[in-house]
Parts: structure tokens; sequence; C-alpha cells
């Protein structure tokens, strides 16, 4: 059965972006490990995503996005220095997350108990067009259950309980996770 949610990307971004525009949980490469991910803006999806990891919604999660402008509606751009803007668009050695003020319109399921959402412009083509596609970021958590190794591959993926579709890509060339830190203080949250 997990098998046949599995689907090369070569020919399914069409469909892994109507995946996550009908509200279901989509499986994928990201930089280093695969990822759990949906429209944010669908709470049933973001609750399904929690549920699948057993993750509490207080703990927030991650937006990715193609382009910062898909980023704007949930962060508070004006918020931070004209260095800080610069950091949040840079290309760094290593997969960042940046901890940015959320704004008034994100949704506590997004930000969970924080002030702040964690975001990232990927660099991974998968995910570019799965954003692109999607018109807005998506959210990105490790695919496991909290406490358990992340899936490397699609078919790993594929048997968490409550995917719609699992993409079966490479994934980058990171060695681990990204790393999360406070764009204001430059504190790395998550080495």
């Amino acid at each position: 059965m997990a098998d046949s949610l599995v689907t090369p990307v070569s020919d399914s971004i069409e469909q892994a972006v109507a995946t996550l525009k009908q509200g279901l949980v989509l499986a994928y490469p990201t930089e280093a490990v695969y990822g759990l991910g949906c429209d944010p803006d669908k709470q049933a999806a973001v609750e399904q995503i929690l549920a699948i990891k057993r993750r509490p919604v207080e703990k927030g999660l991650i937006l990715l996005a193609s382009e910062l402008e898909q980023l704007l509606p949930y962060i508070d751009y004006a918020a931070l220095s004209a260095e800080q803007q610069q950091l949040l668009v840079s290309v760094q050695a290593r997969p960042t997350t940046w901890l940015v003020p959320v704004s008034t319109k994100t949704p506590k399921w997004i930000s969970g108990q924080f002030s702040s959402v964690a975001v990232r412009l990927t660099q991974h083509p998968v995910v570019a067009k799965l954003c692109a596609g999607l018109g807005k970021p998506i959210v990105s958590t490790s695919a496991n259950y909290s406490g358990e190794a992340p899936a490397e591959t699609a078919q790993q993926a594929a048997k968490l309980q409550g995917l719609g579709l699992a993409l079966d890509g490479a994934l980058g060339a990171a060695k681990q996770t990204s790393q999360i830190k406070d764009i204001f203080t430059g504190q790395v949250i998550r080495a």
C-alpha cells in the first residue's frame, strides 16, 4: 500500500502540487532528508502533519519558499533591518532556516506558541517547483515520527500513515538538516 503512494519526481510535479492544493500531505526530497509538507493555509492539512509526526502544535513549523515574495504574507518583513533582509535571501554554505517576526495574519498552527516563524528560501529544485506551482510557501518538517531518524527515501517516507503522496527524487547535497538561527541575534537554535 505504501508503495502505491510513491511516484517519481520526473513526471509528477503537477500531481504533487494538486495534492497540496487538495489539502493533503506530501512527502518530498529536500536538501538533506525527506520532508513532509502541505499548504500552510489549510489547517486540517497542518493538523494531519502534526498527527503523523506526533508533534504538538505549540512547537511551530518551518515554511519553505522558492522566492521571498511567497514568504511576505507570513512574516513581518518591515521589522527587519536592511542587513537582516539581505541575510534572509542570502545563500549560506549550509541550508539555514531563519526565525523572523511573524505577520499578524500567520495562523497559530504555523507559528505555534511563538511570535516568530521559521522560514527558508530553498535551493532544492523540486521544492522550488512545488512552491512555484502552489504560488506560496509549503510547510516543511522532517518525514519521521518525532524522535526517530528522518526518512532518506520516498519508500521510507511512504510508510508514515496519513500521506497523500510521496515524491521519489534525489536529496540535495547537504549532510544534515538545516540549521535554525535567530535573524536578530544570529544565535543558533538548532545546530
